[in-house]
């Protein structure tokens, strides 16, 4: 599948860093955080923080840093391998406040010999903290593996009460 093209992207500042932002038609492409691993670089799209799935998202975000039980609803649109969309997808099934491990995920897929695969996809999550990568963590509870950082990892992990 060729790759969409981006409608509107954005920057905003969070707790944790500044983010960009983009979004296609069919909803939100990409969250990453300045320095992330697998950040695209720049994107050719037109700044628009009001397009209807950025401004959501930003909206969503804002209440998540306020109250990390917040749900996030917003439309999203990631691009990766059909591998790569079951893994997002799974993710996306992690309540805020728990985590899982790789190797649970892996089994949860039906894939349980294929932890590095997971790993590798979950590593290309582009769309940090909504869809919540950062509550997949290593055997016996390990901070590991986290695009974004590992003191973000911890930072995020302790906003949902999982770290002290």
């Amino acid at each position: 599948m060729p790759p969409r093209s981006f409608a509107a992207q954005a920057r905003a500042d969070t707790p944790l860093g500044p983010i960009t932002l983009v979004a296609t038609e069919r909803g939100l492409s990409g969250l990453w955080f300045d320095g992330q691993k697998h950040h695209p670089g720049a994107i050719e799209a037109p700044i628009d923080a009001g397009q209807r799935w950025i401004a959501q998202a930003l909206h969503e975000l804002a209440g998540y840093w306020r109250d990390a039980s917040a749900p996030f609803t917003v439309t999203l649109d990631p691009q990766g391998s059909p591998f790569q969309q079951s893994a997002w997808q799974a993710l996306r099934g992690i309540a805020a406040g728990r985590t899982l491990s790789y190797g649970g995920l892996a089994q949860q897929l039906g894939r349980a010999s294929a932890v590095r695969a997971v790993g590798a996809a979950i590593g290309r999550n582009p769309v940090a903290v909504i869809v919540p990568c950062h509550r997949v963590l290593g055997a016996g509870g390990s901070l590991t593996g986290y695009a974004g950082g590992l003191e973000r990892k911890a930072a995020l992990l302790r906003l949902e009460g999982r770290l002290l």
